[in-house]
């Protein structure tokens, strides 16, 4: 079917874009994972300038918390408790009905995420966590996609593009002498459970989330087009309330380093050796959660209970810590053990307490 490019008249003016360059977006496949802050502005934008096909991931349900910083979202999609990824299929059709849209409610994983990249130009991170963002990357090494990395919380945000270094050398990025180091490069290890604030414990300005996501957006427009030379080769971190922006000099990562994943190509995260795993408690109402540390690595209660003090009791010794959590409205019992094991009372279902976990502890 042949498409209309009048609505694309403006972004067709730009040099790097033009005609050509639209059709390339139309005909681009990408991979949102994640439709909270940064993922509801990714796909969003990306619709707008007319990337072919959305394939958006998310676990979650949409709360009236998210409103303030989610922009596809409104108080009727709180009402009718609809999943975030259905919720940005609905939005989307109404303002690009050029654009597919496959709408995915699921937890992304270890177990699915190849089968999802399959097929897609670029994957764009949107999610909550490194151990997500580790397996993304693991996906975009191995099977030669480019993938951008975003992250924001306080009124801090962190953005950085991958052009993967492949097996065999042929991508044409790698043609062009551009490839940048992966995600692993430059952090070697995820940071440990309660090291990093997470929203729901440091807060978020809206304004952060989307500039840093709209740096993203820009990035994927950049590949998507074939302007793999202005692609940024450096990490950009950003502090918009204390006027803050950097350039992190990381192109030598690959280069001076042995990284596990694009250098030795040994895909951890994708084999599943630093998985997370869930077991729904018999007659517990409970669901318990293992997730994998360093040797010798243990929770730090003290850096977590600081942060969890704010939204419920706490109580902690040096084998336990217990939070008692009120979240839209439901009442879960969150327990963390030092080896970094974790149970949620008040839900059955993995996915919620994954999400309790990811909210109130990070991952």
């Amino acid at each position: 079917m042949t498409q209309n490019l009048e609505r694309y008249h403006r972004q067709m003016l730009l040099s790097g874009i033009g005609e050509e360059g639209q059709k390339k977006l139309l005909a681009s496949k990408v991979l949102v994972l994640g439709c909270g802050a940064l993922g509801t502005v990714i796909a969003n934008m990306l619709a707008r300038a007319g990337v072919g096909h959305l394939v958006i991931v998310d676990r979650d349900f949409i709360e009236i918390t998210n409103l303030q910083r989610q922009v596809l979202f409104d108080e009727s999609d709180v009402e009718n408790a609809i999943p975030k990824a259905e919720a940005a299929k609905m939005k989307i059709a109404k303002i690009n009905s050029q654009v597919t849209v496959d709408a995915i409610v699921d937890d992304v994983n270890h177990t699915n995420i190849e089968k999802l990249a399959q097929g897609c130009d670029v994957i764009v991170d949107g999610v909550d966590n490194f151990e997500t963002r580790f397996v993304a990357n693991d996906a975009a090494v191995k099977l030669g996609i480019p993938y951008i990395y975003g992250g924001a919380v306080g009124t801090v945000g962190m953005t950085y593009a991958i052009l993967p270094h492949t097996h065999n050398g042929e991508s044409p990025w790698e043609q062009a002498g551009v490839a940048t180091p992966c995600l692993r490069c430059i952090f070697e290890q995820a940071p440990p459970p309660g090291m990093n604030p997470t929203c729901d414990t440091a807060g978020v300005l809206g304004p952060a989330v989307s500039i840093i996501s709209n740096f993203q957006v820009t990035e994927t427009i950049k590949v998507l087009t074939g302007n793999f030379a202005a692609v940024r080769d450096k990490l950009l971190s950003i502090d918009i309330w204390e006027n803050d922006v950097r350039q992190l000099k990381v192109a030598r990562a690959y280069d001076v380093g042995e990284c596990q994943c694009c250098k030795k190509r040994n895909f951890e995260f994708i084999d599943g050796k630093f998985a997370s795993s869930t077991t729904t408690l018999c007659g517990r109402n409970a669901v318990q959660m293992t997730q994998k540390l360093s040797d010798g690595e243990k929770l730090n209660f003290d850096t977590i209970a600081k942060r969890l003090e704010s939204h419920g009791t706490v109580k902690a010794n040096k084998f336990m810590l217990q939070a008692h959590i009120t979240d839209n409205g439901e009442a879960y019992e969150l327990t963390l053990f030092t080896d970094g094991r974790a149970i949620v009372k008040g839900t059955k279902q993995p996915t919620v307490a994954k999400s309790i976990y990811a909210k109130y502890v990070g991952a």
